[in-house]
């Protein structure tokens, strides 16, 4: 506003208050300005957990029960949104930026995980076996910088995926989640319990 204040009053500038008046529209609402990110963190958090469980040799059906590990709620935030831009918008932006396989989570969503059956038919299962759920969680700091505004420096966090696993103990994976489910499921000493 200072930079339409002092051109209205300086009768050389050639500056109309129409154009001022546009000017000061221009620096309220800019919608299509650039984005810098930084400090963007991606990681997994492990939301549920089955009994562990050991097959006999031959075994074909397997149902448990998924449970929270905690009472854990996950909702998105946008700690700043620039004006005519809105919260899905910056997390659509994000999502372009790391150029997700998922849409990100949007605005209004909320995931509470809750206590759920699983039920497989795999066929000729044998050994330890463990189950679990995840979710995977994104983070970012930006800078929106548009048109006549200062910059609006804000803060993302949200999720792209949540998921469900089921695996032998005898199996590594690179899933952060699985490994965290693993040593707490799993015999010590097994494959799916250490680092990759």
């Amino acid at each position: 506003m200072a930079v339409v204040v002092l051109g209205v009053g300086s009768a050389g500038c050639g500056v109309t208050a129409g154009s001022s008046r546009l000017a000061a529209d221009a620096a309220t609402i800019c919608a299509h300005g650039t984005y810098r990110w930084s400090g963007v963190r991606q990681w997994q958090e492990l939301t549920t957990l089955a009994d562990p469980v050991t097959f006999p040799k031959g075994t074909e059906h397997y149902g448990a029960t998924l449970k929270p590990v905690d009472d854990t709620v996950y909702r998105v935030v946008v700690s700043r949104t620039p004006k005519g831009v809105g919260a899905a918008r910056v997390i659509k932006a994000l999502g372009d930026r790391l150029k997700t396989d998922n849409a990100l989570a949007g605005p209004s969503e909320v995931m509470r995980p809750e206590q759920s059956q699983y039920f497989l038919d795999t066929g000729d299962l044998e050994g330890p076996y463990y189950s679990w759920g995840s979710i995977s969680l994104v983070e970012a700091h930006f800078t929106y910088t548009c048109g006549y505004n200062a910059p609006v420096r804000g803060r993302v966090r949200t999720w792209e995926t949540v998921a469900e696993g089921f695996l032998p103990c005898s199996q590594p994976s690179d899933d952060t989640a699985a490994r965290t489910a693993a040593q707490r499921l799993c015999p010590a000493g097994s494959p799916a319990t250490e680092p990759v």
